[in-house]
């Protein structure tokens, strides 16, 4: 990538939408102002961003990067994701895909549990997601149920909902809204004893009990580097959207202990970083 005072120039005008976990409302208003500003471009994080930012101009570049939601193409953000076409390209996390894995390695280090809780917020940005989830869970014998962070009153009451649903693991979507929070999120789950499993594998390295999900570095490098070949004269509906290749899995041996869980050999043989 470029570097100096002519690429820093460009970059300081660039305007960074991250939307994760507004309202669709509140996006809609900011993606308006990015646009009044005349920005050279816009970087949407989450369907709600994306979504309002598509609205909000067919003209600025837009660089995405798609956490979950309703499928690129169905949902009509794109034509497709070899030639995007429009002002849009990006990078997709594969979300829905990959909390299907996120189930299936959960049940192996907790095999018993057949009552999984998914912990959400604004259940309407993340309903379009759960559908193929449940079949997943559903073909494993296995009982989802939902638990929306601002409906519960805020993680203590999620973890209370979770305790009155009889949630003998969890299943944490990815999220921007989650990051920040996440350390509170493993010590109520410490705390309850329930076992979790996150969206990123250094989850794990820092107190999580399991982590499964593609390089965030490396996702952030390939949106970065789409910025560049945009500001670069590059057209934004030509460029590919990007998919993760790599994916690595996490697991501390430290949390498990505290909850009394024995993970299975042929499980931690399959992880990448394990925490001792």
């Amino acid at each position: 990538m470029e570097s100096g005072p002519a690429y820093s120039r460009n970059f300081k005008q660039i305007a960074k939408a991250v939307t994760g976990w507004n309202a669709v409302g509140s996006s809609s208003a900011l993606a308006a102002e990015l646009v009044t500003s005349r920005v050279d471009l816009i970087v949407a994080v989450t369907p709600a961003a994306v979504r309002a930012a598509k609205e909000a101009t067919s003209k600025i570049p837009i660089v995405i990067a798609w956490w979950g939601g309703p499928d690129l193409v169905e949902s009509g953000v794109v034509a497709s994701f070899s030639r995007p076409g429009g002002n849009i390209t990006g990078v997709h996390m594969l979300a829905v895909t990959l909390d299907e894995k996120r189930i299936e390695l959960l049940l192996q280090a907790v095999p018993a549990a057949r009552k999984i809780a998914v912990l959400t917020h604004e259940g309407i940005l993340f309903e379009p997601m759960l559908p193929p989830i449940r079949k997943a869970a559903a073909a494993l014998a296995v009982q989802l149920h939902t638990v929306d962070v601002g409906e519960a009153g805020g993680y203590e009451g999620a973890f209370d909902t979770m305790a009155q649903k009889g949630s003998q693991a969890l299943l944490v979507v990815a999220s921007p809204k989650f990051d920040p929070d996440r350390k509170l999120i493993f010590a109520m789950a410490a705390r309850r004893r329930i076992p979790a499993i996150y969206g990123w594998d250094f989850f794990a390295a820092e107190g999580g009990l399991m982590g499964y999900g593609p390089s965030r570095a490396e996702m952030d490098r390939r949106a970065a580097s789409l910025v560049d070949k945009i500001l670069k004269g590059a057209n934004p509906g030509d460029l590919p959207i990007e998919q993760p290749t790599k994916f690595a899995l996490g697991i501390n041996l430290r949390t498990a202990k505290a909850l009394g869980l024995t993970i299975p050999p042929s499980l931690l043989q399959r992880a990448d970083q394990v925490i001792e």
